[in-house]
């Protein structure tokens, strides 16, 4: 599907011209009609035939060319695939002539067709001669140098049928739309349809919708549901990439969505705040772009208040390029190699435009910092291998589907680019599983997972340093230091540690391999002491409270760590060795009998029901006996 849009001075037959391509006035509103001036988008559509003898619909957006229109036109020209650029025979090229050229180029709008309306009123050869000479000059160095020029009179249908002709050769050249498996629609048009209620308008990008889908309206996050597609005017199944498309949403009201919302796929596309570009500067721009300025920032159909920071410079004079940070007073949707424009607020200025390099920056970059730069200029110029990379090349890792979207990249530069970091060790896959553009699998760059493991391995000797007496770090704690945020990552990270025996891991407590505790010759002394009480009645051993006490919580602890000690309570622990046997006992004892009873455990013991009580519960919380009133049994024995 083709769309293509008007652009030019106010009163220079645009709309007239729309009209007579295709046989519909393209002014929706009575007072557009009563001043026969358009204040608003207007939409129309015609048939036309390609070169395989086939007919293709496009859809034509016309826009506003007065000035105080400006920003409702910026509304309607992205996703054209062509323009048409008039200018008016008796006229020539005036100021709106040049600002809206001037956006063409700026969008990177690549086909379209010069077309000198109101032919009827100057009929002199000599003076059409001078127009055209004009605009050839205007074009210079633009988009449109080199596209074709024609002349036409809508009203009295000269040069109509050659036009169409043309628009077809053009339109055969333009690439078709790619789908990239994530469609968006950037809203230009809000209305209620009665008896079917909310209905948006706009041209469809990087995917198909499909009736009956869900979808998610952005930035809101409001849910609905795919009730009806229509391209013009016609019922369709499936919506293809680069169609004007309405769309019948059921589940929202027509009061909850605003031109400059996005269509989507719930949690296909994230709103952002921020957004990294390199843009540009009009060589005829009044002034200088200043660091702090704030402008108008267009994207889509949106229009978002912004303050600039400019990166690397002070300022851009005009006709320079330079690269600059947005922060936007409203979350907006944006995507990579999105073509923007920047307006001045007041006075109304268009300043120049710009590409998305990052639309999810994680961070207020610092100004002059070269690092930064050399990735945004990665980022914008580089191969699909180094786009991929820097879309890795944040804060946490990420599913591979992810850093594709970010990057833009389509499914064929996805996979060659993936195989190539790959094969050169750029990026460290976190899990398991499948790794393709598609699978939902954790990778990282090679720096950035470097970079964790020395801050864990980092983190896990000072703990060591200062603890040598603990088995080690809390699971939790680790996290923490780290400051990994993602329970999925964290998880993942800990899964390839301990696969590269790099720590350990026992009982939510993590150590460095190779770490083990180890007693001073004092301590060991303490130790052996405690231990020679605890054998001397090993069933009825020191308390923990009067065993800290003899040697320190954490000598305690080590033992308990070293597995030298058995702690089954808050009170009571045992050595190893008696531990082992009143298990042993345990077991025999019900090779012979069903039950076991606190006494029976206790007398033979020839302890206290205070140790033999607290054993047994450990017993139960262990999953080897099950209490029954006042019996035990083998977990999971119903004799």
């Amino acid at each position: 599907m083709r769309v293509i849009g008007t652009a030019g001075h106010v009163d220079h037959g645009k709309s007239a011209l729309v009209e007579a391509l295709t046989g519909m006035h393209p002014d929706r509103l009575k007072e557009e009609r009563e001043r026969e001036m358009t204040i608003e988008l207007g939409f129309a559509w015609m048939t036309l035939g390609n070169q395989g003898g086939d007919q293709e619909t496009v859809g034509i957006v016309d826009v506003p060319g007065h000035r105080d229109f400006i920003e409702n036109m910026l509304a309607g020209v992205g996703g054209m695939d062509a323009v048409l650029f008039v200018v008016a025979c008796d006229e020539g090229v005036m100021p709106q002539t040049r600002e809206h050229l001037a956006i063409i180029d700026l969008l990177g709008v690549q086909s379209g067709i010069i077309v000198l309306t109101k032919l009827d009123l100057t009929p002199d050869e000599e003076w059409l001669a001078l127009i055209e000479n004009d605009v050839r000059q205007a074009v210079q160095g633009t988009v449109l140098a080199d596209a074709p020029l024609l002349r036409v009179s809508a009203r009295k249908g000269i040069g109509i049928n050659a036009l169409k002709s043309q628009l077809a050769k053009t339109l055969a050249d333009c690439p078709i739309r790619p789908d990239l498996g994530r469609p968006r629609l950037p809203i230009d048009r809000v209305f209620t349809m009665p008896g079917f209620g909310t209905v948006v308008t706009g041209t469809l990008l990087d995917g198909s919708f499909s009736l009956g889908e869900d979808v998610e309206i952005l930035p809101s996050g409001l849910r609905g549901r795919i009730r009806g597609l229509q391209i013009h005017k016609n019922k369709q199944l499936i919506a293809p990439p680069g169609a004007r498309v309405a769309v019948n949403i059921s589940g929202v009201e027509v009061d909850q969505i605003a031109r400059g919302d996005v269509l989507a796929y719930p949690g296909v596309y994230q709103p952002t705040r921020r957004v990294d570009l390199f843009f540009r500067l009009l060589p005829g721009a009044t002034d200088s772009l200043k660091h702090s300025s704030e402008v108008k920032f267009f994207t889509g159909s949106s229009e978002i208040l912004s303050r600039v920071r400019i990166l690397g410079a002070e300022e851009i004079a005009p006709g320079h390029e330079g690269w600059i940070q947005l922060e936007l007073r409203d979350p907006v949707v944006a995507v990579r190699g999105d073509r923007t424009i920047l307006r001045r607020p007041s006075p109304g200025e268009t300043l120049g435009g710009g590409v998305v390099v990052d639309p999810h920056p994680t961070e207020r970059h610092r100004r002059f910092d070269e690092a930064v730069l050399a990735q945004l200029e990665a980022l914008h110029r580089g191969t699909p291998a180094e786009v991929l990379l820097q879309a890795l090349s944040v804060s946490a890792p990420c599913p591979i589907p992810e850093a594709v979207t970010r990057a833009r990249l389509l499914p064929l530069q996805a996979e060659v680019a993936l195989s190539e970091l790959l094969e050169t060790h750029q990026l460290v896959v976190l899990e398991s599983g499948e790794v393709s553009p598609l699978a939902d699998t954790l990778v990282w760059t090679q720096p950035l997972w470097s970079d964790l493991t020395r801050k864990m391995t980092q983190e896990l000797e000072n703990y060591h340093h200062s603890a040598p007496l603990k088995a080690g770090m809390a699971r939790e704690a680790l996290k923490s230091r780290l400051k990994v945020t993602s329970n999925r990552t964290f998880q993942a990270a800990m899964r390839k540690w301990l696969t590269e025996d790099l720590i350990t891991e026992t009982s939510n407590m993590v150590r460095r391999s190779g770490f083990a505790i180890r007693l001073s010759a004092q301590q060991q002394t303490l130790a052996d002491r405690l231990l020679k009480k605890f054998e001397q009645s090993p069933f009825s051993p020191p308390s923990i409270k009067e065993a800290q006490a003899e040697v320190g919580e954490d000598v305690y602890m080590a033992l308990v760590s070293l597995g030298t000690l058995i702690s089954v309570s808050a009170e009571v622990a045992f050595r190893r060795p008696d531990y082992d046997q009143m298990v042993a006992w345990v077991q025999a004892h019900f090779r012979q009998e069903n039950t076991l009873t606190v006494i029976q455990f206790r007398d033979q013991m020839n302890t206290s029901r205070k140790y033999a009580l607290a054993f047994l519960e450990y017993m139960d919380s262990i999953g080897l006996t099950q209490r029954e009133g006042d019996f035990r049994r083998l977990k999971g024995d119903r004799k």
